[in-house]
């Protein structure tokens, strides 16, 4: 999806909950070189999933729970995007309306960042199944 030149569709549900917390950076190379750290930061601005084109995703939040879930939501809206090309049917895209309308619901559920009770439930799991994880 980051080599596709459109982007990331508001396609999905999944889209709709990063699309307008989203933003693009330019591949630079293997990210060796102090420069593009201010290029990174530059792109990504006030938004917190960044497409890495032609590379990968890269999310920050207030929580490593809210990076976390946006790194979710946005793998997932990836593969709907890929599943959903691949059958060669015209894309019903969602508009503007009900982009806004997702975006609103959920930005944060009961105050909390998203992802804050995904990140709880996994880290209780990782205790249970490999503690040393914290090592």
């Amino acid at each position: 999806m980051s080599a596709q030149e459109h982007g990331l569709l508001p396609i999905s549900q999944h889209a709709l909950l990063v699309g307008k917390r989203l933003a693009y950076h330019d591949y630079e190379g293997v990210a060796l070189l102090d420069a593009e750290r201010e290029t990174l930061a530059r792109d990504l601005g006030d938004k917190e999933v960044l497409i890495l084109r032609n590379h990968g995703l890269l999310t920050v939040g207030e929580t490593v729970g809210e990076a976390f879930w946006l790194m979710m939501q946005t793998q997932r809206a990836c593969e709907i995007q890929i599943a959903a090309l691949s059958g060669g049917a015209p894309l019903r895209m969602l508009g503007e309306d009900i982009q806004e309308l997702v975006h609103q619901q959920g930005y944060k559920l009961d105050g909390n960042p998203n992802g804050t009770l995904d990140w709880i439930a996994l880290r209780r799991d990782l205790d249970r199944v490999s503690p040393d994880y914290r090592d």
